[in-house]
């Protein structure tokens, strides 16, 4: 081939990985709002292959339909709303994106594997060569579980945000009640004052679905049922069976609001227990050999002297 043809290929790969890098940075910065029910807009991130793969879902979900897969859909419906992405992405969409991200995140993977192993020297590179197809039967297995291992973990930070968040809330509640507000004028007084956060959102939706007619026992209930964390079902259950009987909101809340600061007590206490046994894997793997090194190293170098 002529010279100026590998130059014209050069340049045409170069405007390709240009335009692929280009690409690349305006989905990593780019950011999915969720509209609340107050006008208020909180963001939601999608890692940067799911956004570069949701606009081509609509191609794929025409055939992800039929009665086997509904149960599967209605879960990640519910993971999705429990999430707070119901808004940004469908369970059509996600179970698309189930089937895209491997199809390219694997060979990706795999290609990468391919150029990175021979650049590895000595024993490592050698393991690694001859260890080649575990390490691709890994990275298609990392891709196939990479949406769902997302999803669960945006759920547990949304849940470990209300979990904190919620104590502090029932009590600044029960205080508004107690000094003589009602239920919805004190609600709405600390969402005003308030830093929007997971908490937040879900109450500001009970608030203007109250608003919109809705009873505040069927808006609770929706609430718990969309969140699906044990903490708020408990609060809901309380305050629900409180109308019901009659019985005063605020003693209510107040209870509620013991029992939700003894319960982050306890989990401070299980984390603080758990912190000696994580300790012990890093303190075996690193800070031992060091320590013995350093003590048992020069009677080991004197003991060798004397022997050879």
């Amino acid at each position: 081939m002529s010279p100026v043809f590998n130059i014209g290929l050069a340049v045409l790969w170069g405007f390709s990985l240009a335009g692929f890098a280009w690409c690349c940075m305006q989905a990593a910065q780019s950011i999915s709002y969720v509209t609340l029910a107050d006008g208020q807009r909180t963001e939601r991130r999608l890692p940067v292959i799911i956004r570069l793969l949701l606009p081509l879902t609509p191609n794929l979900t025409p055939h992800l339909v039929g009665p086997s897969l509904e149960p599967m859909k209605r879960r990640i419906d519910r993971k999705l709303v429990a999430a707070g992405f119901e808004e940004v992405i469908t369970a059509s969409d996600f179970l698309a994106l189930r089937v895209l991200v491997p199809v390219v995140m694997a060979p990706v993977l795999i290609a990468l594997l391919l150029l990175a192993i021979p650049t590895i020297h000595g024993q490592i590179g050698l393991f690694l060569s001859k260890q080649l197809w575990l390490l691709c039967i890994m990275a298609v297995i990392t891709s196939i579980a990479y949406p769902a291992s997302w999803l669960q973990k945006e759920l547990a930070d949304r849940h470990r945000n209300i979990q904190r968040s919620l104590p502090f809330i029932l009590d600044l509640l029960t205080l508004s009640v107690e000094a003589g507000m009602d239920f919805m004028s004190g609600l709405q007084r600390i969402l005003d004052r308030r830093k929007l956060d997971a908490m937040c959102e879900e109450l500001i939706r009970v608030l203007r679905e109250i608003q919109l007619g809705k009873t505040r026992r069927q808006a609770l209930i929706g609430m718990s049922s969309r969140v699906s964390q044990p903490d708020v079902t408990s609060v809901v259950n309380a305050l629900i069976q409180a109308d019901e009987m009659g019985a005063s909101i605020g003693k209510t809340l107040r209870i509620q609001a013991d029992q939700m600061r003894m319960k982050r007590f306890q989990r401070a206490e299980k984390k603080a227990y758990e912190a000696p046994i994580k300790m012990l894997f890093p303190l075996i793997m690193f800070i031992f050999p060091a320590v013995f090194l350093v003590l048992l190293g020069p009677v080991f170098y004197q003991m060798a002297q004397r022997i050879f």
